[in-house]
C-alpha cells in the first residue's frame, strides 16, 4: 500500500549534517506514525505516494527541522543545586528547585559546561540551527489502528525530545546514558554546540 497519512510506516535512516558527518543512524525498522506526532511534517509530506522498499534524500532546513538556536534557552546556573555526580550531556527535565524562574519546567535542559561554581544548561534542541541530510528506506507500511491514531504516536519519535520523561535525570536521580533521546537502535551525538 502507498503512503498516506494515518498509516504506519516502518523506517531506517542516516541522518547527516550539511558537512556529510553522520549524526545519527537507525539501523532495524522502527514504526512510525505518518499523520501523527511522531515524524516532522516535512518527513511526512515528502513521504506520502511511498511504497515499501523506496528510498528517499531528504534536505531540512532548520525552518522545518528543529528550528533556528535561541540563546534565550540557555540558563547559568548554580553548580550547588545539582547532584554531586554531574557530567556534560546530562539531562534534566526542568531545573531543579532554585533555579531560574524564567526557566519553562516542561523542557528538557542539557548540561554543556561544568564549572567549580555554575553550570550551563541549554533547552534548544541538540540541532536547533542545523540544516540537515536525511537518508531514508521504507521497509513496510501498514494501515494504523485506531488505537495509535487516536494516541497519534507510536511512542518512537523523531528527535522528540520533549517526549524524553523516561530518560531525562531529575535533580535527586541524575542518571543518564549519555544519549539524550528516545528512540530505538540510536547512534548519534546530541550536543553539537
Amino acid at each position: 500500500m502507498k503512503i498516506t497519512d494515518q498509516c504506519v510506516v516502518a523506517l531506517t535512516w542516516t541522518l547527516k549534517d550539511t558537512l556529510g558527518e553522520t549524526l545519527d543512524t537507525l539501523d532495524e525498522p522502527v514504526e512510525f506514525l505518518v499523520g501523527g506526532d511522531d515524524l516532522l511534517d516535512k518527513i511526512d509530506d515528502d513521504l506520502q505516494g511511498h511504497v515499501a522498499g523506496d528510498e528517499l534524500a531528504l534536505h531540512l532546513e532548520p525552518d522545518v527541522a528543529f528550528g533556528d538556536y535561541n540563546d534565550q534557552l540557555v540558563f547559568l546556573e548554580a553548580r550547588n543545586l545539582f547532584p554531586a555526580e554531574l557530567e556534560e550531556g546530562m539531562v534534566f527535565e526542568g531545573l531543579p528547585p532554585g533555579g531560574s524562574p524564567s526557566a519553562p519546567a516542561d523542557l528538557l535542559y542539557f548540561v554543556t559546561e561544568i564549572y567549580p561554581e555554575h553550570v550551563v544548561l541549554d533547552a534548544n534542541h541538540p540541532l536547533a540551527g542545523f540544516a540537515i541530510r536525511l537518508e531514508l528506506k521504507v521497509h513496510a507500511v501498514r494501515e494504523a489502528t485506531l488505537d495509535e491514531i487516536g494516541k497519534g504516536t507510536l511512542g518512537s519519535g523523531f528527535f522528540r525530545l520533549q517526549a524524553d520523561v523516561g530518560r531525562a535525570a531529575h535533580a535527586h536521580d541524575a542518571e543518564d546514558d549519555g544519549d539524550g533521546e528516545v528512540g530505538h537502535h540510536h547512534t548519534h551525538h546530541p550536543h553539537l554546540h
